[in-house]
């Protein structure tokens, strides 16, 4: 029942933007922290950016001043808007809810993942 289903990857030159979309259903949304994870080819997955349910924000500091996580509550939607984009940058990008409940059960949901490519 749970969804979190990604948009907006694709291919683009370095200097350039994409906005990434992540569309949640199934979960109380405007209570999860949500974030965007990312994992480039043979390498770790790594958190990007993360944004609490009061809209506070955190940052890979690879990416600060460069991408801007936000949210919609109303949309139940999370983005990640990349500009300024490198070829260190490729990878495929995340959507993660993550809530650990008082009982301590901890609700981590994951997307499939969309593609960003860019070019050199």
């Amino acid at each position: 029942q749970v969804q979190l289903v990604e948009s907006g990857g694709g291919l683009v030159q370095a200097g350039g933007s994409l906005r990434l979309s992540c569309a949640a259903s199934g979960i109380i949304f405007s209570i999860f922290p949500m974030s965007w994870y990312r994992q480039a080819p043979g390498k770790q997955r790594e958190l990007v950016a993360g944004i609490t349910s009061g809209g506070s924000t955190n940052y890979a500091d690879s990416v600060k001043g460069r991408f801007t996580i936000s949210r919609d509550n109303a949309k139940n939607t999370v983005y990640l808007q990349m500009n300024s984009l490198k070829p260190e940058d490729t990878a495929v990008y995340y959507c993660n809810a993550n809530l650990k409940t008082l009982a301590g059960r901890l609700m981590d949901y994951w997307g499939k993942g969309t593609l960003v490519t860019v070019s050199s």
